[in-house]
């Protein structure tokens, strides 16, 4: 009787245990949501916001730069704060603001008050990816199971949830700040779940300094692989709408579909990536990924046309789906320092592509913008060789 009575006590102890683990498990998979959801609601909506402020195409550039911006030079803010107040905080305040920042886009009257709020946005984006992250990483622990891929995987469906949003806004409204107002609110809506289920994490060591090092070895490798990554992956979100309409003629409810194709593949890819990784390992999905994600790219481009894009977009987000979880599951094991590191050389690329797609795209077309995401897209197969077999 004891004996049963201590199990049966374990038991009802183990319980409450487990179900708050899926509780934590399911509010962070909210804030991937609220991330991607943020990213894909004002990247469906460049073309809108490029004829509200009358820009041309290397001032939209500008715009994304200015996002990149924000996120690289955001670490001192970032590392600060989860130093002093831990990763919760870190998510309720970038959780709460992005919302605000994301109507203050809409109602931005000029072109350099639109350069300062995508600055923040920057900024809070970080804030907010590094806090979510760490938490994916506790409860993981806690729950001793793996769950980083299906993580991106959720960031992935909120890009393809903004998507259709977006396309469906076009119907009931022209006006960008409805629009924007509804998904900051839902937004709003998200975050206040999710924030009460998240880990307490212990406060972390200070340092010597928050400035970043140039990864070694290995670490190098896999911050190359992310920098070549994440150039693909945010001109892919931040310039496909833009090529459809520019360069097939596709109306204003198509155009952001192209990010729907993009973000529905790379959706499916991570949801099963955990045990894909475990199967065939790392430097295979990596290597495997690039060539699907390039060599797809580049003969879309190739053959023109709305249909070919849709395709195209489709095995860049199936290629490029393994990137960011392979990548910074193998710099975590060499380490905190290697693994900021890395994550900053995957900020670097996210702040270089977009732009830098816009420029290319402002001395000739889009194709040729476009051509570069390829580029980047097969690199990441020619890099990922200099990985150990371990990775």
């Amino acid at each position: 009787m004891n004996t049963s009575a201590i199990k049966l006590q374990s038991e009802q102890e183990s319980t409450p245990n487990q179900s708050h683990i899926v509780r934590t498990q399911l509010a962070v998979a909210t804030l991937f949501l609220v991330l991607g959801f943020n990213f894909g609601t004002w990247a469906s909506r460049i073309p809108a916001l490029k004829f509200q402020l009358h820009l041309s195409t290397a001032e939209v550039g500008f715009l994304l730069l200015a996002s990149g911006l924000g996120a690289v030079f955001s670490f001192p803010i970032t590392a600060s704060i989860l130093q002093k107040f831990g990763s919760i905080t870190a998510c309720l305040v970038s959780g709460a603001l992005i919302p605000l920042v994301l109507v203050a886009l809409a109602f931005a009257p000029n072109y350099p008050t639109a350069i300062a709020v995508m600055l923040l946005e920057g900024v809070l984006a970080s804030l907010l990816n590094v806090g979510m992250n760490a938490q994916g990483v506790l409860t993981e622990v806690a729950g001793k199971q793996a769950i980083m891929s299906r993580l991106h995987a959720v960031f992935s469906l909120g890009g393809l949830a903004a998507a259709l949003v977006a396309s469906g806004m076009t119907f009931l409204s022209e006006q960008i700040w409805v629009h924007f107002l509804l998904a900051a609110t839902a937004l709003w809506g998200a975050v206040a779940i999710s924030v009460p289920h998240l880990l307490a994490d212990q406060p972390q060591a200070k340092t010597d300094g928050l400035r970043f090092a140039l990864p070694k070895g290995a670490a190098l490798w896999l911050g190359l692989i992310a920098l070549c990554g994440t150039i693909a992956e945010g001109s892919m979100s931040d310039w496909s709408a833009l090529y459809l309409k520019e360069m097939t003629g596709a109306s204003a409810q198509l155009a952001p579909l192209g990010i729907a194709c993009f973000s529905i593949t790379m959706f499916i890819a991570r949801w099963f990536g955990d045990s894909w990784r475990v199967q065939l390992g790392a430097r295979q999905l990596l290597l495997g990924g690039g060539l699907i994600a390039g060599g797809g790219l580049l003969l879309a481009l190739l053959v023109g046309g709305l249909i070919p894009a849709f395709f195209g977009f489709a095995l860049v987000g199936l290629g490029l789906a393994a990137v960011s979880p392979c990548v910074y599951a193998a710099a975590a094991k060499h380490g905190a320092v290697a693994l900021a590191a890395v994550t900053t050389m995957g900020s670097i690329g996210a702040l270089m592509g977009p732009p830098l797609i816009g420029f290319v795209a402002h001395e000739s077309n889009l194709a040729w913008g476009m051509a570069l995401v390829a580029l980047a897209s097969l690199m990441i197969a020619l890099l990922t060789p200099r990985l150990n077999r371990n990775q």
